[in-house]
């Protein structure tokens, strides 16, 4: 699945179109390394977004194609 449609799907970052604006500013990157819009993310990745000086870092547990408000907060679990 696409970086920006997991965050999306998730419930990490709102709207998609967020998400991938997220992306082209360089504010996302998966295990250590900056990370377009586009990445595949697989399970076990390490995510971290900055949101001003603020840093999220999640550890990616499962990957869904879509995903009720219960089963979001499963996908993925904070560092």
């Amino acid at each position: 699945m696409r970086l920006d449609k997991y965050l999306k799907v998730s419930r990490i970052i709102k709207r998609r179109t967020v998400a991938n604006e997220a992306c082209d500013n360089e504010r996302v990157s998966v295990n250590g390394r900056t990370a377009r819009a586009s990445y595949e993310v697989k399970e076990g990745d390490v995510i971290a977004i900055r949101f001003g000086e603020r840093t999220l870092t999640v550890e990616v547990l499962s990957v869904k194609e879509s995903a009720g408000k219960a089963d979001a907060a499963a996908m993925y679990r904070e560092v």
